[in-house]
């Protein structure tokens, strides 16, 4: 299988949405390995950044025109055979941090406190990609543990272009921190080729993502992608080697631990062939649920089955 790789740049970016008429900037096969290198910042903080700022983000930000989300997302990319009722398996092979820094901040109207916080406040965050840490001037250095926020296919023809703030059935600002090198995540396709892109990079975030960013920054990531003709999904899904990965998303949290539980019961079904009663169970007794975020509109929860218990 080839190995393809692609670069953050004005030709190869989306900012801020999906769209399923978005023309791929890249084709490859099913199995074919993407290495992608994305950017992420804000036009405010270029001054103080210099020259640690690329000449990417800059030119990004001065000739593309901004949808309606905020992340910088590159692609499309087609993969060939892709086709509407197939799913994409995404493996996550490794992510690194491209640059030594990154930002976080929060703003008015958003965020989980957004009463308590009425106004905008960012951080540069500076990375030591080998002490491992991020570290913002606060007394304290959090350990990293990069992955994409966001990543998915090309929403429903019928939807048209989608803003990339929430989450959806074509993945989107999933913000799950358990998306970290070795796990894989199963997103079912609505268009030909699939158009999948990633960006929304993150040096590390907390369940929840309080104040609405992890640490916002560029990453290297290495995708192996694969179109899955022997699966039917309706949401995505997704595993880690310890765990399987059952989310929900929704405007109201109850409502996202609802679809998080519904999508876990049904899965053990197909996993174990458990009758809904006693995957039910299972659920009270062995399955923990995360708070994903709080902050992207449609909040998220995610069902973390250990795969210990089938062992």
């Amino acid at each position: 299988m080839a190995t393809h790789e692609l670069t953050a740049t004005p030709e190869t970016v989306q900012w801020g949405y999906y769209d399923p008429a978005g023309e791929p900037v890249m084709t490859i096969a099913s199995g074919d390995t993407l290495i992608v290198h994305t950017e992420s910042g804000r036009a405010d903080l270029l001054d103080e950044l210099g020259d640690r700022a690329s000449k990417a983000v800059r030119d990004i930000f001065s000739t593309v025109k901004k949808g309606e989300g905020a992340h910088i997302m590159t692609g499309p990319v087609a993969i060939e055979g892709a086709r509407p009722g197939d799913v994409l398996e995404v493996r996550i092979k490794d992510i690194q941090p491209r640059y030594d820094w990154g930002y976080n901040g929060f703003r008015p109207l958003a965020g989980g406190l957004p009463e308590d916080f009425p106004y905008l406040r960012v951080v540069v965050v500076n990375v030591d990609a080998k002490a491992g840490t991020g570290d913002w001037g606060a007394g304290v250095k959090v350990p990293l543990a990069p992955f994409f926020g966001n990543f998915g296919v090309a929403p429903p023809p019928a939807m048209g272009r989608v803003s990339s703030a929430p989450p959806g059935e074509w993945g989107g600002n999933f913000d799950n921190k358990e998306f970290t090198a070795g796990a894989t995540v199963y997103i079912p396709i609505f268009n030909e080729g699939a158009l999948f892109s990633v960006g929304d990079g993150h040096g590390c975030q907390g369940d929840g993502e309080a104040n609405i960013n992890g640490i916002e920054m560029g990453l290297h990531g290495t995708f192996e992608l694969i179109v899955r003709k022997d699966m039917s999904l309706k949401v995505p899904r997704a595993e880690t080697p310890t765990h399987y990965i059952l989310g929900g998303f929704d405007p109201i949290l109850d409502n996202s631990a609802k679809m998080a539980l519904r999508e876990t019961i049904d899965f053990l079904g197909e996993l174990r062939g458990m009758s809904r009663d006693d995957a039910y169970s299972l659920c009270s007794l062995a399955v923990d649920l995360h708070v994903t975020q709080i902050v992207n509109g449609y909040k998220g929860v995610h069902a973390m089955v250990p795969k210990s218990l089938f062992e």
